[in-house]
């Protein structure tokens, strides 16, 4: 759907962009991640027309970027852009037919969702009226009702209670169902382990990792284990230690009982660590410890630093 060709910025002079290169595949949810200053919010703003790159060019379905495409894009920046004073129906009119919808098809694109959210109320109330995470739901609404088959959202859950943040979530997924593709960038962890295919890691301008989010996590597994056990004795972790490389651990559990990981070699079956471990008391807990992308997000940020 969209691919970014080495694309450069400079402010003055500074660095915002180093020749950055990604594909977002088709009707895929795409996180773009970093820490704060790494470049992604100006690659967004390159994508969506707001400020141009020094050089590399940026193809969306195969085609170079160009002014007409901005109404096959949705965008909701971090800095929400609402106009606080103007009635709401109102806005998310003129914003519509901004992006190309007739009067018509703007109206029943807006009753649509205001339905959909239970705010067919709102028409007449004005953004200054509403919180901070109403608004939100407002912003969210403008950016998808043109229907746009490339979605970009910058921080989309900032600002939302669990219950608001997990209806813009069941969103964004249904939008993919119904054939979008889905830029997302955010500080939330938990959020692109729910909802991203594929994901980049941006760090000081650089691009550090990019692709299938199963394959990354494959490549930074480490063979450990987690292993929860209400143990026969004391001595369980000297005993399986002088075989296997143990270490005392800690995981989330409700049970009160001895926690630990092992590290095995690739060429070891799991089965052959649990069959070790069975005769030293009841295994209530045994998991593979899969790296989380916040795991790696720390890990490839500090291997860059290094």
């Amino acid at each position: 759907m969209l691919e970014v060709v080495e694309i450069e910025k400079r402010f003055q002079n500074h660095v915002a962009l180093d020749k950055i290169s990604l594909l977002v595949p088709t009707n895929s949810i795409y996180g773009l991640l970093g820490p704060n200053g790494a470049g992604k919010t100006t690659l967004l703003r390159i994508i969506n027309q707001i400020v141009s790159q020094d050089s590399g060019k940026i193809l969306l379905d195969g085609e170079e970027l160009q002014s007409h495409h901005i109404s096959h894009i949705g965008y909701m920046p971090e800095e929400r852009g609402l106009y606080k004073s103007m009635k709401i129906g109102d806005q998310a009119m003129y914003l519509a037919q901004l992006k190309g919808l007739s009067k018509y098809d703007a109206k029943r694109q807006i009753e649509y969702w205001f339905k959909k959210f239970e705010i067919e109320e709102w028409w007449n109330k004005r953004i200054e009226e509403l919180s901070k995470g109403m608004a939100q739901k407002i912003q969210f609404i403008v950016t998808v009702l043109h229907q746009p088959k490339l979605l970009i959202f910058d921080e989309p859950f900032s600002g939302f209670d669990p219950v608001n943040a997990d209806l813009i979530k069941e969103e964004i997924m249904n939008l993919r169902a119904n054939g979008a593709t889905i830029i997302f960038s955010t500080h939330r962890m938990e959020s692109v382990e729910e909802m991203c295919d594929h994901i980049a890691l941006l760090n000081k301008a650089n691009k550090v990792l990019e692709g299938n989010l199963t394959q990354i996590k494959r490549k930074y597994r480490t063979n450990t284990f987690e292993v929860g056990l209400f143990p026969n004795d004391k001595s369980v972790l000297s005993q399986l230690g002088a075989k296997w490389k143990v270490s005392e651990d800690s995981f989330s559990s409700i049970d009160d009982i001895l926690q630990f990981k092992v590290e095995i070699p690739t060429d070891v079956a799991s089965t052959d660590l649990l069959n070790d471990i069975m005769p030293h008391g009841n295994v209530v807990h045994f998991s593979e410890k899969i790296p989380s992308v916040n795991d790696i997000f720390i890990n490839a940020v500090k291997s860059v630093k290094e």
